[in-house]
């Protein structure tokens, strides 16, 4: 079995998929390395291993609305594209979205995946309780407010510390987003004003080739709150892909129509299956601070980086309290880069910028390529010893443990 691209294939002696928990749990317990796997959309070996894989979309979907509580809570394999129209339909909403809706809640939360907005926190943040099977194959549930610290270092666990069952998730009142593009901005006017390009809608992207010297602002307003000050003028007349030239049609409405939440904060419409990419992917958080410098630096490498890429996208998002999680302690630019399948030629840039971001604080993408070594990533979480005592804590035997795990969290 491959990732999503087909770029990695994982070494697991067996793929599992079980169509209960208590089958689950029982699997679980009789096997002595085992690993969850979403729905597979990472280019790095987090979810690999060596020992079992289980794939949790074969359990029963669920879809629980408190409104009371102002929560929802969802079986592990459930994708954001179907708890999306279901939360819609009731008359609530997430707070955010990813680019591709139609990854997995579980996959997403444990690597720390993001949408976009200065006031938006990962998709992970938005968790208030989960629940997961133990080494043992126990059930161990886990809440924000009964774990106090412990459960931020819980959420984004990269699978080490169980198998996620279930999960609950702030949910708010539905609302609706108009989204307008605004094509052929100089990448000189986004650097030198970050605060106004970012902050001009409740989501907004960049995307870019970097040698141009121009991207294209994607900004997704919410209809009840106001409008920024900040435009182009210039609206794109007709729709379009974040690639350019590539056909719009899998794209979200543009045009400033307002529609659904969930039919605007992702890139990609949630009706439409992607097929496997031809592609690759790494990605950087960086303290917003260093927005402007961080440009400069990968403005100065385009002439490397646009022969092998497809696009690249610059977000933002905000800091949270989630051991994990890149955004951990600071509000975050992320610099995105979708490379063309060509590993031997990507490799070499990818460390060549890597070279220029790391001194700035970058933190890689869980999920995503990367060309540095590990114990230099975990020295950018100022927490990651107190995880490392935590998976001990919660898999004495290294049950749910991998060369990824290992490689990043022993000896700290």
């Amino acid at each position: 079995m491959s990732n999503w691209a087909s770029s990695l294939t994982y070494g697991a002696r067996r793929v599992h998929r079980p169509r209960t928990v208590d089958e689950l749990r029982a699997l679980v317990a009789r096997t002595d390395r085992i690993r969850a796997l979403g729905t597979r959309h990472s280019f790095s070996g987090v979810a690999d291993t060596t020992g079992d894989l289980v794939r949790l979309d074969g359990l029963a979907e669920s879809m629980l609305l408190n409104p009371e509580a102002g929560t929802v809570t969802v079986s592990a394999g459930t994708r954001y594209a179907e708890l999306a129209p279901y939360l819609h339909r009731a008359g609530y909403a997430l707070g955010n979205m990813a680019s591709l809706p139609h990854i997995s809640v579980a996959g997403s939360v444990a690597t720390g995946t993001h949408g976009s907005g200065d006031g938006q926190r990962c998709l992970a943040a938005a968790v208030s309780g989960l629940e997961l099977v133990g080494p043992e194959g126990d059930l161990v549930e886990l809440g924000r407010d009964t774990h106090a610290d412990e459960f931020a270092g819980t959420v984004v666990a990269l699978g080490a510390l169980g198998v996620v069952t279930r999960l609950t998730l702030d949910v708010e009142p539905a609302y609706q987003v108009a989204q307008t593009v605004c094509p052929d901005v100089p990448l000189d006017e986004v650097a030198e004003d970050v605060d106004a390009v970012f902050g001009a809608a409740y989501s907004v992207s960049l995307f870019t080739d970097w040698r141009s010297g121009h991207g294209s602002v994607w900004l997704k307003r919410r209809t009840d709150r106001p409008d920024s000050r900040w435009g182009r003028g210039r609206q794109a007349a007709a729709p379009v892909h974040p690639v350019p030239g590539v056909d719009p049609a899998s794209s979200t409405e543009q045009l400033g129509v307002p529609g659904p939440w969930y039919q605007r904060l992702p890139h990609f419409r949630p009706e439409l299956t992607p097929g496997a990419g031809e592609e690759l992917q790494s990605e950087y958080f960086l303290p917003r601070s260093q927005a402007a410098t961080a440009f400069a630096a990968i403005r100065a490498l385009a002439d490397r980086i646009a022969p092998v890429l497809h696009i690249a996208e610059v977000r933002t998002v905000r800091g949270d309290d989630l051991w994990l999680s890149s955004a951990y302690g600071r509000d975050t630019v992320t610099f995105h880069f979708t490379w063309l399948k060509d590993l031997p030629s990507v490799r070499p840039v990818i460390a060549a910028i890597e070279e220029q971001l790391m001194p700035l604080g970058a933190r890689p993408h869980w999920a995503k390529l990367t060309e540095t070594p590990a114990e230099r990533i975990t020295a950018g979480y100022p927490r990651a010893a107190d995880f490392a005592r935590l998976a001990e804590k919660h898999d004495p035997d290294g049950k749910f443990r991998s060369a990824f795990i290992d490689q990043l969290f022993t000896n700290l």
